[in-house]
């Protein structure tokens, strides 16, 4: 298969430290089926806004698969017009199958559909408590008082990030979806370049909150 990090771009900023698992990283996945539209969307506009609000990764390492992952395949030429369109760049991008390795090391999984949650989780890995649909994270994050939050210093951004988690997984049963297409993002493969806009919008709408929340630094 194509090597894990072939492609993608998410070793720019990767710590000097060569353990995948480095206290000093923290590494976000996100899933979707092809791995050719919604989740390369969500990980290279995760890229770019850290890149914006950050300056960089600092030790964020952003890549994503899907669940019936098109290995090798280029982004769906729509959802890089949309990426392009949004300010994020496209290029370079290789799609894969989701694999045991990638959801072992990432620290925060965030997937299109709840169906991809309960995939991940199904693979075990004690992935449950850090797997959460991109929508479900926007709306737990937005309920955690930021003061709560370890300052996101030079230092501090990865605990920033672990303490995120947590304490969005503890909030997971205390604040419900109003619905459950709630948490969904729909899948805009084969459909027009008006429906990938509109997906694209929602995701980047979905990402604001959270990336924020990640930071500690609002979008200009």
């Amino acid at each position: 298969m194509t090597a894990p990090d072939e492609g993608r771009g998410i070793a720019e900023g990767r710590p000097a430290s060569s353990e995948e698992g480095a206290p000093s990283s923290f590494r976000i996945l996100h899933v979707s089926t092809g791995n050719v539209c919604r989740s390369p969307i969500t990980e290279r506009l995760t890229r770019h806004a850290l890149a914006g609000r950050l300056g960089g990764p600092r030790g964020i390492l952003v890549e994503s698969a899907g669940t019936w992952g098109h290995e090798g395949a280029p982004m769906e030429a729509h959802a890089a017009t949309v990426l392009a369109d949004l300010g994020a760049d496209p290029s370079g991008f290789v799609g894969r199958e989701l694999l045991d390795e990638h959801v072992i090391r990432a620290d925060l999984v965030l997937t299109a559909t709840r169906d991809h949650r309960a995939q991940v989780i199904s693979m075990g890995h004690s992935a449950g408590l850090r797997t959460f649909t991109l929508k479900e994270f926007n709306r737990l994050v937005r309920a955690i008082d930021p003061a709560t939050l370890p300052d996101a210093s030079e230092d501090g951004l990865v605990e920033r990030a672990r303490a995120l988690v947590r304490a969005a997984a503890a909030l997971r049963g205390w604040l419900l979806a109003p619905s459950a297409e709630a948490d969904e993002v729909n899948d805009p493969y084969g459909a027009p370049i008006t429906f990938f806009r509109s997906i694209g919008d929602e995701i980047d709408q979905a990402l604001d909150p959270v990336l924020t929340a990640l930071t500690g630094v609002p979008r200009v």
